[in-house]
């Protein structure tokens, strides 16, 4: 055998292998390798913009948080206000109901202590008469007594007011 014609068989050989490779297998598997490397790239700017979605619901829930804090603290400081103000309106109905209650007291002592006096007066005028009584020797009727009674009361408020 003649090593050109070997050679040039090979050539053949090769020259067929390389067509049947480019036609049947290089072709499809290029395009295979083409349809990965854009699932891949697809997958990574999907992973990207997953992690920059994640990022920005990250700042919003600070954001939430922190107005949530606020809203929360400005939602207790205007409780303790309106607690204050509770406490100090409580303080003066308490006041003014305790000063109410004073003037109350002291209306019915003046009351108790002018119904006393009254009571004192009505005996002692009693026992004025029953001393001008003994003293005259006699006795005086009812309608006498009380008009004397009632002069004497007269006679006791006149003096009282001057």
């Amino acid at each position: 055998m003649n090593v050109t014609a070997t050679l040039f068989g090979q050539m053949i050989t090769f020259a067929i292998l390389v067509w049947f490779v480019n036609r049947y297998l290089w072709g499809p598997l290029t395009k295979i390798m083409g349809d990965r490397t854009r699932r891949i790239a697809d997958g990574l700017a999907a992973a990207e913009r997953g992690q920059h979605e994640l990022e920005r619901a990250q700042a919003r829930a600070e954001e939430t948080l922190r107005q949530s804090r606020a809203e929360a603290a400005e939602i207790i400081n205007q409780a303790q206000k309106r607690a204050a103000g509770i406490v100090e309106e409580a303080k003066a109905q308490a006041k003014i109901e305790g000063d109410r209650m004073i003037e109350t007291a002291k209306a019915e002592i003046n009351q108790e202590v002018n119904r006393i006096r009254e009571q004192l007066r009505g005996e002692v005028i009693a026992i004025a008469l029953a001393g001008a009584s003994k003293i005259l020797g006699r006795e005086m009727d009812a309608e006498a007594h009380n008009d004397l009674l009632n002069e004497m009361l007269t006679d006791l408020g006149s003096q009282r007011a001057v």
